[in-house]
């Protein structure tokens, strides 16, 4: 696999890679690694994971509302559904290898494994309801573990190869570098739902450990990624097109911590001795109100630099999922700090972010489907 440049500016759409400023400069086709137009890319699990943390993110507002469950239910059967049709097209077509010599498209692996983790965690909260506790609990094993697995692989794949293979201009890093290391953390607030589940011993507090490793694993190399792009969006022009949505990703990355923390220390009890349990919950209010507030910051920015797009035309795009998924982690994590601290504050905040939530949701399928029948049509 031989090197290549990339900027900040190409990002996937239809599957296929845009070039940048400098490659069209080039002339370097969008195809240049040999891919027909129309393969289907890893971004579009995007969609799995946003309608997947809609329905969840239903199951832990603080507040009950009239006939959420049912939808939310009816929701995460879709995502489930399309988590499966999506699987087998990836697979059928193998492009991986191709996939993982684009700089770019190899960012969005980090979507795989996000959307196995969030329908399996809807099957635990939502699903049982359908399919029963005992089948929902088996499949939320299987579905954490092999979104764990591949995850953890992808956390330590992407960087290796970003160091190995890919150059980079001074003005890449942009919110796609977050994908890959954020599914430890969604691992940690997904495996935190099986812990208490798990045959009390070794085997409980072996998975405990575990969640609060990947915690670690993710939470730091966020904060990594999230200063490279910080620092890009400080010293280079400010990002436009379809880029832009993916400044939501630093908000989804934060808040899922935010998430794990709260969820982690609600299931230590069954798994850590009372001192240690005890000091479970105070991380998770203190630190978690502190990683909280740094989100809301760049939820601030996200929205500052969304607006500012919007005004000048935003194309869609697959990276417009890129709304969806941090806005569903900032309602778990806000609504986590609400059951926590017993704030309506944090409660009102959560609903009405709930309610902006399935409105994006609404608008990003819409014209998700839209775009793939148009495509259709042409082809």
């Amino acid at each position: 696999m031989a090197p290549h440049s990339r900027t900040s500016l190409p990002i996937p759409s239809q599957g296929d890679p845009v070039p940048s400023r400098s490659a069209r400069a080039r002339d370097r086709p969008a195809g240049a690694h040999g891919r027909r137009r129309g393969d289907l890319g890893p971004s579009w699990f995007a969609a799995v994971m946003g309608s997947g943390i809609v329905a969840a993110a239903a199951a832990t507002l603080p507040r009950a509302f009239p006939g959420l469950d049912e939808a939310a239910t009816a929701v995460w059967a879709g995502a489930a559904l399309l988590l499966v049709v999506l699987a087998g097209n990836y697979v059928g077509q193998q492009k991986l290898r191709v996939h993982a010599r684009d700089a770019v498209l190899a960012q969005f692996f980090g979507a795989p494994p996000m959307a196995l983790l969030t329908v399996g965690a809807g099957t635990l909260l939502l699903g049982r309801r359908l399919i029963g506790e005992r089948a929902a609990v088996d499949v939320d094993w299987v579905l954490w573990s092999a979104g764990t697995a591949l995850g953890l692989v992808t956390a330590c794949t992407v960087p290796y190869l970003m160091v190995t293979r890919h150059r980079f201009t001074p003005d890449a890093a942009f919110g796609g570098w977050l994908l890959p290391v954020v599914p430890p953390l969604v691992s940690a607030a997904t495996g935190a739902l099986l812990v208490p589940r798990a045959p009390a011993g070794q085997v409980r507090l072996a998975l405990m450990l575990s969640c609060y490793a990947m915690l670690g694993l993710g939470l730091v190399a966020i904060l990594l990624v999230l200063a490279m792009v910080y620092s890009r969006l400080v010293h280079h022009e400010a990002p436009s097109g379809a880029v832009v949505p993916t400044v939501w990703i630093g908000v989804g990355a934060l808040d899922q911590a935010v998430t794990a923390l709260g969820a982690l220390a609600t299931a230590a009890p069954s798994a850590l001795p009372g001192p240690y349990a005890r000091g479970t919950a105070v991380a998770a209010l203190l630190g978690g109100l502190g990683i909280w507030g740094f989100a809301l910051l760049w939820l601030v920015l996200a929205t500052a630099l969304t607006v500012r797009e919007v005004r000048k035309g935003l194309p869609f795009a697959p990276t417009w999922w890129s709304f969806i998924f941090p806005l569903g982690a900032a309602v778990t994590g806000t609504s986590a700090l609400a059951a926590r601290t017993g704030s309506q504050l944090f409660v009102w905040i959560a609903v009405v972010l709930y309610v902006l939530l399935v409105a994006a949701w609404a608008v990003v399928a819409w014209r998700s489907l839209h775009h793939v029948a148009v495509r259709r049509r042409r082809r």
